[in-house]
């Protein structure tokens, strides 16, 4: 795990932005499969709202994790129970303010939702944590370790342009689907249902 010392500050940014694109596609296949045996193993639903499959929550969790975690990398257990706590955190408060800001809105409601146990107003739940604190040692200990060794093994020119083109791609959809939705334009969630994709 020190080996990642032993980047250069834009290799380390490289691991960074990785990390964001892993966490994003990491989250976007959980819901997809979740939500999937939610609704009776019965059809499929495209979740986020995004092109690319990738939600934002879950790249803002990994980071999250990382900046809270990562000095404590040699206890599994305090990686886990401090991810519990922080992701949890970030769940609710991120749920709720949406909520409140848009006057009811939710992008998850944990009240219908099956294995909904320790349910707090549909904003979180204790599967979703335990699942957090899972997911934080998957990061830690498999995506951290693969991302150093992508780094120190490719050339820092490939390394980088990886990184960067990933990352820029994520973001483009992002902030090009946040601006058509205030501009009242159509998103990618309108181009998938029209297309015949559901969403939940």
């Amino acid at each position: 795990m020190t080996k990642i010392k032993k980047l250069d500050k834009w290799q380390k940014l490289g691991v960074l932005m990785l990390v964001v694109v892993i966490g994003g596609f990491f989250g976007w296949v959980y819901e997809f499969f979740f939500y999937f045996l939610d609704g009776g193993a019965k059809e499929f639903y495209m979740e986020g709202g995004n092109f690319l499959p990738w939600i934002n929550i879950y790249a803002i969790g990994a980071l999250l994790i990382l900046a809270t975690t990562w000095r404590l990398r040699k206890y599994p257990w305090a990686v886990f129970l401090i991810s519990v706590v922080t992701t949890g955190l970030l769940e609710l408060t991120a749920g709720w303010l949406v909520y409140t800001i848009g006057n009811g809105t939710r992008y998850w409601d944990y009240n219908n939702e099956i294995w909904n146990f320790g349910n707090i107003g549909g904003f979180v739940c204790l599967r979703s944590v335990l699942f957090f604190g899972v997911s934080a040692l998957i990061l830690t200990y498999l995506i951290m370790p693969f991302c150093i060794k992508l780094a120190r093994t490719m050339s820092r020119r490939a390394f980088l342009v990886l990184a960067i083109t990933l990352f820029s791609l994520v973001m483009i959809d992002e902030l090009g689907n946040l601006i058509c939705k205030n501009l009242n334009l159509p998103t990618a969630m309108d181009f998938y249902r029209g297309i015949g994709l559901k969403y939940r």
